[in-house]
């Protein structure tokens, strides 16, 4: 198989891999909004519903996201040992901050599922509500600089996330008003 190809799988994967790891972590705080909503219910539904939602948490965690992640990042340096000239691209470095970044909020988003699993946070189905929108502007960012590349206007990039971060925030707002 020539070159052209190798990379071809390499990014097909990558892709795969990342809507994998955005599935997970929407499906994955979904269900963390969940279970902060079932602190509210009384026993014995609560301790039922508790001990089903951190299973569930878990195996998204495991079985999704962590998978997920490794695909992700194994094939994307994959295509860079390929095409390493995309390492010399500043929006290159922005995306892979962007890629840290969002392995960062993987991984805290498992010190949430520890915290649930002993019992009610400081966190309310809100905050869980507001935390699954955090992929969503990673994903946003991250497309706009892989389809754009070197075209890229960082300063409407970094407008447009505030922008629509802004309306995610009302949105979140306005739908859990009382």
């Amino acid at each position: 198989m020539e070159i052209a190809n190798w990379y071809s799988v390499a990014k097909s994967l990558h892709l795969i891999g990342m809507v994998s790891w955005m599935a997970g972590m929407f499906y994955l705080v979904r269900i963390m909004v969940n279970h902060a909503m079932a602190f509210d219910r009384p026993e014995p539904e609560r301790s039922i519903l508790s001990a089903q939602y951190t299973i569930m948490e878990w195996k998204s965690y495991n079985i999704i996201l962590k998978p997920a992640v490794v695909i992700t990042w194994s094939f994307g340096v994959m295509m860079l040992v390929i095409q390493p000239f995309w390492l010399q691209q500043g929006w290159m470095h922005l995306k892979l901050l962007f890629l840290l970044l969002l392995t960062g909020y993987t991984h805290y988003l498992k010190g949430h599922i520890r915290q649930l699993e002993k019992g009610p946070t400081n966190f309310t189905h809100i905050h869980y509500r507001a935390l699954n929108e955090v992929p969503t502007v990673f994903l946003v960012g991250i497309v706009f600089l892989a389809v754009f590349k070197e075209r890229i206007n960082y300063f409407m990039l970094c407008g447009g996330l505030v922008a629509f971060i802004g309306l995610m925030a009302w949105g979140i707002h306005r739908a859990n008003r009382k």
